[in-house]
Order: structure tokens, then C-alpha cells, then sequence
């Protein structure tokens, strides 16, 4: 008998979640502190902070601004960022919100910088304008740096190998490898992005400034993004990938059995799309009706809405039997 307490170490953080998520922000915070005391004796004794349609309308002294900067890069972008260290929970979660802090982070800093540069050197009541090209900068280089940490974290979820095989009651089928293509379809997709792309113009013309459009793209990119799945189902395991990367597997020999289900997508899981309900309980649903239910030695539940579910909940109980057979 398999001593599984002993298979996997359970890892609480993920240490590119560390370095991305908190270090990164905290970084970003401080620096924007220190390169405001640096250049604080070119600037006026108070900044222009804020400006509205017929121009600059709020002021204040460079450090305050500088700090009022630096706490909402820590607590919003921060906050955001941090739950990528989080080893434990799930990988699609933490990409997403890693990308969305380093965003936040990359916008903040990049308009602090901005700020400051074009008053230096100036005096107060100088007619300096809202450097709106550093919204776009900062945005693209926070998703650029988002997108590069969400490719370097891990699935350090503790998986338990199964003691057994299915039950004998489970049905079994076919061995043969199958893969869903779910969620939104290709014109679906593009019908979305464009009415978002067109809110964002809508606000730039309102406003006279590209930077709601700057701000929307990532915002955008997320939500097109997981609108889309891709899983896969062979001898190996149960993978499920999103934005190209694998977001949620399960290896075969975990499974402890699977089952067929029915489920009703708000009632049982709140929606449609990749779900968390609960603690390990997990489905990618795309549709209502019959669902495979795939239950895993670790207590984590993962299911799948199909119309060939039978087909699969059979595939999978007799892959999962060989496996322990081979074992």
C-alpha cells in the first residue's frame, strides 16, 4: 500500500509568485518614493495631481503624492498580484490576478514617473499638460511584465496517488483520447472584444483622451481570454488549457473514479466558464445537462460539461484501472 502522506510535500508559496506578485510591487512602491526625494528639490513645492477637462484642478506636494502613489500600488496592485504566490490555490486564478496587479502596478509607476518629469524644473502654475501617453506605456509594461510571471508559475497542487482502482459499480468503455473545444466560439469572441473596444473609444471621445482605451485592452484581454477552453482527456491525465497554457490537470493516477452527473450551470457551479465552488470542487462548464464528475484521491473534484459524457466517464474508469493495474 502506497504511503500517501509521504508522495508530495505540500509547498505553501510559489516562489515566482513571490518574486512577481509581492517583491515586483514592493519594488515599484519604494522606488517611486525614492526617485521623488530625489528629484523633490528640481519640483515645485506643490504638483500638478490632477487634471480635468479645462486643465490642471488639484495640487500637492511631491512626497505626499509620491506616497499616496506608493500605498495604492501596494494594497490595489499589490493586492492583486500577491494571491500569485499562493501555491496552493488555483493556477488560472493566480495567472489572472498577477496579470491585473502587475497591470495596476505598471500603470501607477509609469504615470508617477510621468508626472514628475514633465514639472521638473518648471514652477508651480506652469502650464504643464497630463502626460496621457504614459497610461499606454505603463499598461503595456505591467501586462508585458503580468504575462511573463504568469508564464513562470506552477501547479504545485498536492496530488495523492489513488489506493485503488474504480469502483467496480463505474462504468467502463472505450480507451480513446478525447478533447472540447468549449466556451465562446471564434464570432463570439470577436462580437465581445469589438463592444468592448467600442465602450473604451466611446470614453476616449467623451473625455478627449486615449487612456480609457489603454486601460480597457488588458481588461479585454482577460475576459476574451476566459471565454475559451481547451481540454483534453487521454491515458495520462485531464488537462484543461486557457490563454495556451495549462491552467487545470489532473494525472490518471489520481482519479479515484469518475461518474456521470447532471448540472445546472448558475444553480450548481454560478455560471459558465472555468469555476471554483467551494474548496477543491472545480468545474469547466459550457453548457447544462450531462456532465462528467471525476473525483481525485486528494479530495479535489473537477467536471466537465458534454454531450458525450458517457463516453469519457467510462474512457476514464478504464484508464484509471489499468493504471493501477500497471502499478
Amino acid at each position: 500500500m502506497i504511503d500517501c502522506t509521504s508522495v508530495n510535500t505540500r509547498r505553501i508559496f510559489d516562489p515566482w509568485g513571490l518574486a512577481f506578485g509581492v517583491l515586483l510591487p514592493l519594488l515599484a512602491a519604494a522606488s517611486g518614493l525614492v526617485l521623488t526625494s530625489i528629484w523633490e528639490s528640481r519640483l515645485p513645492t506643490e504638483i500638478v495631481t490632477h487634471w480635468g477637462l479645462d486643465g490642471p484642478d488639484g495640487y500637492s506636494t511631491p512626497m505626499s503624492f509620491a506616497w499616496v502613489f506608493a500605498l495604492v500600488t501596494m494594497f490595489v496592485g499589490g493586492g492583486c498580484a500577491s494571491f500569485a504566490a499562493l501555491a496552493q490555490a488555483l493556477l488560472m486564478w493566480r495567472r489572472i490576478m498577477l496579470v491585473t496587479g502587475l497591470v495596476v502596478t505598471g500603470l501607477l509607476s509609469t504615470l508617477l514617473v510621468a508626472v514628475l518629469w514633465v514639472q521638473l524644473d518648471t514652477a508651480k502654475g506652469d502650464d504643464v499638460e497630463l502626460p496621457g501617453a504614459a497610461i499606454g506605456l505603463g499598461v503595456l509594461i505591467g501586462s508585458a511584465l503580468g504575462v511573463l510571471g504568469a508564464s513562470l508559475l506552477r501547479d504545485y497542487r498536492v496530488r495523492v496517488p489513488a489506493l485503488g482502482p474504480p469502483d467496480a459499480k463505474l462504468p467502463r468503455g472505450a480507451a480513446e483520447p478525447w478533447r472540447m473545444v468549449g466556451g465562446f466560439g471564434t464570432v463570439g469572441i470577436v462580437v465581445i472584444a469589438a463592444i468592448g473596444v467600442g465602450i473604451a473609444l466611446l470614453a476616449c471621445g467623451t473625455i478627449g483622451s486615449t487612456w480609457p482605451l489603454w486601460v480597457g485592452l488588458p481588461v479585454i484581454v482577460l475576459v476574451v481570454g476566459g471565454l475559451r477552453y481547451d481540454v483534453t482527456i487521454d491515458s495520462t491525465g485531464v488537462r484543461v488549457r486557457n490563454f495556451g497554457l495549462t491552467t487545470f490537470d489532473v494525472d490518471m493516477d489520481e482519479i479515484i473514479g469518475a461518474k456521470l452527473t447532471d448540472v445546472a450551470a448558475f444553480k450548481d457551479f454560478g455560471g459558465w466558464g472555468l469555476r471554483a465552488k467551494g474548496p477543491g470542487r472545480y468545474g469547466v462548464i459550457t453548457q447544462r445537462g450531462t456532465a462528467v464528475e471525476i473525483g481525485t484521491a486528494s479530495g479535489l473534484t473537477l467536471t466537465i460539461t458534454t454531450p458525450q459524457a458517457e463516453e469519457v466517464v467510462g474512457a476514464l474508469n478504464t484508464w484509471a484501472s489499468q493504471q493501477h493495474a500497471e502499478r
